[in-house]
């Protein structure tokens, strides 16, 4: 079976398309894990799969980063190094990535247009899985085969694509929380909610303003550390602008979402860089147990934030069936392409973080998203995502008044 890429696909193995149908539905009626990994192969059971595959692909390139030097001789001998001392570990990291982001944009061209699950790409997607684990190995060990100069370009481009990921996980981040809030805000929520909502907005304030204080208390040890005085004041004064439109009485959104947005502000402001004016410098310079479990958290979140922004396909692209009611149950429960594609960006983004977006220095063990190239990307992305958010707030009046044929309100 061809896909819309013009590539064969495999048509899914014994079983009808009625039966996929009928236990697809099963697992929607059921979502807990149990039900998902009774009924088998299924679109919900492949979720967690793939990331998994997206983990263990992550560990190998950590792995080839901080423990692969012993392999140098072997990859000399292959002449693929060019005698260079850190081959396996910003190339390693490159490496694994390259062969991860070619799996998933090679799932992205299989699964691209799959609506229904009658589909034969449907059973692609979902099961399958000694096949496509043997590709994911096969293209993982052939990027190692492949000369450094190919594989630095891989590194250049993925900057773009890593840019890409961060993007998408921008307005999926943004999306989500304006759709709580909405809810939370309705009328048919809005007093039974009303509680849960002043607990949540203001414990986000709370968290947000001490991890402020803390950054001050952490990065800001001398007066001479102005660019991290500013990043972090500009955090808070963000963090004061959205609140301030958000309560604007032609706009009137709540406390919730401001709230919110500042502990998503504060996240990505969490450690702006410079050994000097970095308190946490010193203790950062040995292994100990506070620094492997932070490694080990950030690397978790990479993963988390893939997965969770692959399944939100909604978020940039309107159901064609939705209002219609008709053939429902057999309409795929998210967009496959759109998560194969996050996958693939999330490769080239886990990249970038083991390698501190550069791509001509080694980096230090146990260590992820670190340096001031880090630290640009972070606080670039945290101001596109206030600006996003605001803009999502004023531009339905802005639009309102200009088709009214008034100004702007002020």
């Amino acid at each position: 079976m061809e896909s819309a890429a013009g590539v064969v696909v495999p048509a899914g193995g014994s079983g009808s398309a009625s039966s996929r149908i009928e236990r697809n539905n099963a697992v929607l009626k059921d979502p807990s894990w149990f039900g998902q990994f009774r009924n088998g192969s299924n679109p919900w059971m492949a979720r967690y799969v793939y990331a998994l595959i997206f983990l263990s692909a992550n560990l190998l390139a950590w792995a080839a980063r901080d423990y692969g030097h012993s392999a140098l001789t072997e990859m000399e001998r292959l002449k693929v190094c060019d005698g260079k001392s850190d081959c396996l570990g910003v190339e390693g990291v490159l490496r694994v990535s390259l062969g991860c982001f070619v799996f998933f944009i090679l799932m992205f061209l299989l699964t691209l247009g799959t609506s229904k699950l009658q589909d034969p790409r449907d059973a692609w997607h979902s099961g399958w899985w000694s096949a496509k684990i043997a590709i994911w190995v096969g293209v993982t060990l052939l990027a190692f085969l492949l000369p450094s100069t190919m594989v630095r370009i891989y590194g250049e481009i993925a900057h773009f694509g890593a840019g890409v990921f961060l993007l998408i996980q921008l307005v999926s981040v943004i999306s989500f929380i304006t759709w709580i809030n909405d809810r939370c805000l309705s009328e048919k929520n809005a007093e039974r909610c009303h509680i849960h909502v002043m607990v949540v907005a203001t414990g986000s304030y709370v968290i947000s303003l001490v991890g402020i204080i803390m950054m001050y208390i952490w990065y800001t040890p001398d007066p001479s550390c102005l660019l991290n005085i500013f990043f972090i004041t500009w955090s808070l004064v963000l963090l004061q602008l959205m609140t301030s439109v958000s309560l604007h009485p032609k706009i009137n959104a709540g406390f919730l979402a401001p709230g919110l947005m500042g502990l998503y502000v504060v996240f990505l402001c969490c450690e702006p860089a410079g050994e000097i004016c970095n308190r946490k410098a010193e203790a950062s310079k040995r292994t100990d147990w506070l620094t492997i479990i932070s490694f080990v958290i950030g690397l978790l979140a990479i993963v988390i934030a893939t997965f969770s922004t692959g399944i939100d396909s909604q978020c940039f692209q309107k159901s064609e069936t939705q209002g219609s009611g008709e053939n429902e149950e057999d309409e795929v429960p998210y967009g496959y392409g759109f998560f194969h594609f996050v996958f693939a960006t999330g490769a080239m983004y886990f990249a970038m973080l083991l390698i501190g977006w550069n791509t001509h220095h080694a980096i230090k063990k146990w260590t992820i998203d670190v340096g001031w190239t880090s630290a640009w990307v972070r606080i670039v992305n945290e101001w596109l995502a206030v600006c996003v958010y605001v803009w999502m707030l004023v531009a339905p009046i802005i639009l309102k008044s200009r088709r009214a044929g008034g100004s702007p309100p002020v």
